[in-house]
């Protein structure tokens, strides 16, 4: 059963790797940021869209590993059309699956959905940092937008 859980893990992130969702860029971004990993050369350029307090449109493009792409990929499928607050939330528990040494509880491997495949990530601490390069590009791009924000009021 393990094995074949295995195999269907690295089928999900095969399939986000090699046919990536939201590939691009967003026309006028309310937020655009790149992220870059140099320990092993993952680059992503990361744009959005809001429509009020939702994340309208989400786009990436990017090049380096396989896992630091599936993320990508399969980060704008789990927020895209979602409001900020959910947003944040899925970025805490993806980091925390990822980053903290406890066992997830079943609601939140639901609200993860797909992510899920990229826990076995943990087990090579050196990929974690491709795994999380999209989320962290995507919370500088939502802080900027902020900042942004704050600045106009």
């Amino acid at each position: 059963m393990v094995s074949s859980l295995d195999d269907l893990y690295k089928d999900i992130i095969l399939d986000h790797y090699r046919h990536p969702r939201n590939r691009g860029v967003v026309d006028n971004p309310d937020a655009a940021t790149r992220g870059h990993n140099p320990l092993c050369g993952d680059e992503l350029e990361l744009s959005l869209r809001l429509d009020g307090d939702r994340i309208a449109e989400v786009k990436v493009l990017g090049k380096g590993c396989s896992i630091s792409q599936a993320s990508a990929s399969m980060m704008t499928e789990r927020i895209k059309g979602k409001p900020l607050a959910e947003v944040r939330e899925v970025v805490a528990l993806f980091k925390g699956m990822l980053l903290e040494d406890r066992e997830l509880a079943e609601q939140e491997y639901e609200t993860l959905g797909d992510l899920e495949a990229l826990e076995g990530v943990k087990g090579y601490p050196v990929r974690i940092k491709c795994a999380l390069l999209a989320w962290n590009t995507l919370l500088e791009a939502l802080e900027l937008k902020a900042k942004s924000a704050g600045a106009q009021t």
